[in-house]
């Protein structure tokens, strides 16, 4: 007999900022690092004989937790990956929902039938994730391991296992991040003894998903957007000063037009489906030469913010800096902007410095692009 903890990685960048991840390697975010600490605990008292792991950054930073108590080496196996998403990769969900909505439909709620040309089909996962698993299964005949995976992967996984269609999303969701799920290996089949088990996460821990829809985004068209432009710029002017003086928007939207005509996708409308919610305002030459990237404004309209948005669209910059090649983030903040001081702080951003602003003090706030562990 062959005891498997079967884990799901920790938070990671898709997860938070609503993208599709597959096989694209992004960073584990801060709250995934938490997710590790707090597992590490669970299998601080379970000696284990051997750890294994998909050998995508996330689950192998994750497999750390569970192969320390007994300093293990993770051993890295490809066919422990994600779903290969294709063309879909590292795009945002709403942005795939919105242009191709009866497929990611399919993708999400009837998962035997999904076929995106360029991907992987459930079946494909399925069949070499279970391969996988009986080999390491019977090579550890036994003994008690870790299996460190993915979302869908482990769903297909379970599927296999419990009978479960994979089409049943009720009864078989995806696991949450860091869930433990535990599976035995005895008389040639597996069993579930137990799945999706978050128990050694509080409360603060076992958020993964935004609270809010998904975010998508369109270029700014400057011939027609001109009247959006100044009203959300208006607005966030507004609710950090409390007054429009010294507000010109003339100025600003001119130089929303160097920003687009520099680099085409620099400012961005946004859209909850077709209501449009915010607006992206980037500028691409300032600090370029020390390897910064700036943010001119990051808008949602009132009734957004709070709801979870907010990390979609600071999404927007982090990626778009880090295709060109950026290795930090800033912004100026109104020091009296409480609420923004405090998104800003709580999403790795740090206060280097401070300058009068023409309505009271901005600070200048600063993050990594880049945060993964060597």
């Amino acid at each position: 007999m062959t005891e498997i903890y079967l884990i799901r990685h920790t938070q990671a960048e898709g997860n938070r900022y609503r993208m599709m991840q597959g096989f694209w390697d992004g960073e584990v975010t801060e709250m995934g690092r938490r997710q590790i600490e707090a597992l590490a605990g669970r299998f601080a008292d379970l000696p284990l004989d051997a750890v294994y792991s998909s050998d995508l950054h996330r689950a192998v930073e994750t497999a750390e937790a569970a192969a320390r108590r007994d300093r293990l080496p993770i051993r890295t196996r490809v066919a422990l990956r994600e779903l290969n998403i294709g063309p879909w990769e590292q795009k945002f969900f709403g942005n795939v929902c919105h242009a191709q909505p009866e497929l990611s439909h399919t993708f999400m709620f009837d998962a035997e039938n999904f076929y995106l040309e360029g991907a992987e089909t459930y079946g494909d996962v399925r069949n070499r994730a279970m391969r996988e698993l009986r080999e390491l299964a019977e090579e550890n005949e036994g003994k008690r391991i870790a299996v460190v995976s993915h979302g869908v992967t482990i769903r297909c996984i379970l599927s296999a296992v419990t009978g479960v269609p994979l089409n049943d999303v009720k009864t078989l969701p995806i696991c949450r991040n860091t869930a433990v799920s535990k599976l035995i290996w005895d008389g040639g089949r597996f069993t579930a003894e137990y799945v999706n088990d978050i128990s050694h996460l509080p409360p603060e821990l076992q958020g993964n998903w935004s609270r809010a829809g998904d975010v998508r985004d369109e270029l700014f068209r400057p011939a027609d957007d001109r009247a959006y432009y100044e009203a959300c710029y208006a607005d966030a002017w507004r609710s950090a000063h409390g007054n429009l003086r010294h507000f010109s928007a003339d100025t600003y939207y001119q130089a929303a037009l160097r920003h687009h005509a520099a680099v085409p996708g620099s400012v961005l409308r946004l859209y909850e489906e077709d209501e449009p919610i915010g607006l992206v305002d980037l500028d691409p030459e300032r600090g370029a030469s020390e390897g910064v990237g700036w943010i001119s404004l990051l808008y949602l309209k009132e009734e957004c913010r709070g709801r979870g948005y907010g990390i979609q669209v600071l999404a927007r910059p982090v990626f778009f800096y880090r295709e060109l090649g950026r290795r930090l983030l800033r912004l100026d903040v109104a020091e009296d902007n409480a609420i923004a001081c405090r998104f800003y702080r709580r999403e790795g951003f740090r206060v280097v410095g401070e300058h009068p602003g023409m309505e009271g003090k901005l600070l200048l706030m600063e993050r990594p692009l880049w945060d993964r562990k060597p």
